[in-house]
Order: structure tokens, then C-alpha cells, then sequence
């Protein structure tokens, strides 16, 4: 869809104390690849507009998508879409947009995924659509977040427990879960060193969150071995 087209929002679901999953029936869409995003436009009674992105967190559905939305400090959007825009309501959406940061199902190597924060959004959009397929490639989500009430997406996964094919790693920075044994802290190497997903398997790897977290990440990576056209990122902030 090349222009903008009316979305209505069908259902609000909680992922944190804050954050929340917006579903929006989009008539007509085209579908959506994992990794991919939307622009979102409000309209005020004046006539003045802001429009925002949004990572898609769910692969495609017919004509309905997902963005999960973290109400930003003084933000103009996003408390809005999260603590008032009513269900039922409509709102203008543009996309899908960007091919580059996204994963397509006939890919074969092993992904890794690194997440910072709300970066995971993109990042659980391409989980649940290797979760899809009968059988794929080894996904690893490593998911860096200050502390566990923080988490989001926590039933995908929590589904994830015991499977050796698809599974999740989690880098607390502030305040670790109860039984967890890594030491709090931001993202180090030995995260990113993972069986299966070292440079010699040659994964594919994909990073989002904030820049310096990205940044960082990435040079992780780099360092470790991984070709830089492996690394594919996406920051916000």
C-alpha cells in the first residue's frame, strides 16, 4: 500500500505496567513481511498531524497487524495510542515499509536476535513466524531489559520453555529475576558467544533497540567474528 489507508483499532492487549499491543484491522493490506514497520498519523480537530513509526509485531494475518507501543516521556503518540485512543476508533496507517531489517521463511541459516527494550517488537515478529512454519531454522533471542516486570510478550515466550530449535536468553541490566544466574549487566560478549550461532555456522543476525545499544551489540558481533553483512541493525532514539 503506497499511500495512507484507514485502520481501526480491534482489540488493546497489556505486554507491561506501561507498554501495550495495538491490533489494528487494516482493510486491504497487502501482508507484511517480519522485521518490517508502519507509519502511524493522527489527525487533531485543528487540522495539525503527527505521524510516527511503529515496528510490526506480529508476521502477516490477513488484514491485521500489531505495533506494541511504549509511551515515550512527553510524548505526543504514543500515550495517546496506549492510555486513550478508544477501541473502535480509527487511525491512518502507512506500509508495510522498509525491506532490508526483515526475515523472509525461506531462509535457511540459523538467527540470532538481539534485543534492547521495546527493540524486541521487530525481533518477536520474526520468532512468531519461524513459530509457523512446521519446522526451520535454530531461532536465539537474546533480550536485554532492566528488569523482569519490564518484559514484554511474556505467554510467546514463556511457550518457548524446553525447546531446544527456538529459544530465549535474558541480559537483566538492573534488577535480575529470581533463580537467574547471569550477573547483572549490560550485554557482554560471552551473551553473544552461543552454540550454534558462532561465526562458523555463519547466522544470521539482527539487532534493535537504542542506538548505543545497537552500537554496541553490533561491535560485539563484529569482534566476535561475525561478517558485518550478517549483522543487520535497527535503532530508534
Amino acid at each position: 500500500m503506497s499511500g495512507w489507508t484507514v485502520a481501526r483499532l480491534v482489540a488493546r492487549t497489556k505486554e507491561s505496567d506501561t507498554a501495550r499491543t495495538l491490533h489494528l484491522q487494516v482493510p486491504g493490506w497487502p501482508g507484511h513481511l517480519a522485521g518490517q514497520h508502519i507509519d502511524v498519523r493522527l489527525t487533531a480537530d485543528d487540522g495539525y498531524q503527527a505521524v510516527r513509526s511503529y515496528s510490526l509485531s506480529a508476521p502477516a494475518d490477513g488484514d491485521q497487524v500489531a505495533i506494541s507501543v511504549q509511551p515515550a516521556p512527553y510524548g505526543e503518540v504514543s500515550p495517546y495510542l496506549v492510555e486513550e485512543f478508544p477501541e473502535g476508533a480509527d487511525i491512518e496507517v502507512r506500509g508495510p515499509l522498509g525491506g532490508w531489517f526483515v526475515w523472509r521463511p525461506d531462509r535457511t541459516e540459523p538467527v540470532l536476535l538481539v534485543a534492547g527494550g521495546s527493540g524486541v517488537a521487530p525481533l518477536v515478529a520474526m520468532l512468531r513466524a519461524r513459530l509457523a512454519l512446521p519446522d526451520g531454522p535454530a531461532f536465539r533471542l537474546v533480550y536485554s531489559l532492566r528488569r523482569p516486570q519490564e518484559r514484554w510478550f511474556g505467554d510467546s515466550l514463556d511457550a518457548l520453555d524446553g525447546r531446544s530449535d527456538v529459544a530465549v536468553d535474558y541480559a537483566y541490566t538492573r534488577e535480575a529475576a529470581p533463580g537467574a544466574t547471569r550477573p547483572v549487566g549490560r550485554v557482554r560478549q560471552e551473551d553473544l558467544l552461543i552454540d550454534g550461532f558462532t561465526p562458523a555456522q555463519r547466522p544470521l543476525c539482527f539487532v534493535c533497540g537504542p542506538t548505543a545499544f545497537v552500537e554496541h551489540c553490533a561491535d560485539i558481533l563484529v569482534a566476535l567474528g561475525h561478517r558485518p553483512d550478517r549483522v543487520r541493525t535497527e535503532r530508534f532514539g
